[in-house]
């Protein structure tokens, strides 16, 4: 290895290389219409067209697509100056897809999880562990000294 850096050659050259590939992962879930012997896409009785192979787009599904071997692979990798936004902005499209998913009945649990666990969303925990109700009441920290009574002493709580 002398005059030369060691170890294995980048998997991509430039952001652009990286975005192509990440445009082409997402056109792949929106899937592909059924086609009659016509040449038209077959419609649902709503009046939608029918797609097949389509799916919901995904951190893993994209390094999977960049020929990562894992999400942290693809998480590892974001880390390199140049390809930081691209990489972000992509995962910002799959959590841009899952947040979507709440508004749904099927899929909210799903997209639960996957902000959570994917995107760092959490939910509040009261103090015991569990989760707060949205009662609208916030509770302050003491910030001013008990005050004293007339006789010197301070009052006490409760």
């Amino acid at each position: 290895m002398a005059g030369g850096k060691g170890g294995r050659p980048p998997k991509f050259t430039s952001p652009e290389q990286m975005q192509e590939l990440i445009d082409a992962y997402f056109e792949s879930c929106k899937g592909e219409p059924i086609l009659d012997n016509d040449g038209m896409p077959l419609m649902d009785k709503w009046g939608n067209v029918i797609l097949i192979n389509q799916h919901p787009p995904t951190v893993t599904g994209l390094a999977l697509a960049l020929g990562f071997t894992s999400r942290q692979a693809l998480l590892n990798y974001q880390a390199k100056r140049q390809f930081v936004d691209t990489i972000l902005r992509a995962k910002a499209r799959c959590e841009e897809y899952a947040e979507s998913r709440l508004y749904d009945r099927d899929g909210a649990n799903g997209a639960k999880f996957s902000l959570t666990y994917n995107f760092k969303w959490a939910q509040d925990a009261g103090k015991d562990g569990s989760e707060s109700s949205d009662s609208g009441v916030v509770e302050l920290p003491s910030v001013l000294p008990k005050p004293d009574t007339p006789d010197g002493g301070v009052i006490e709580d409760g």
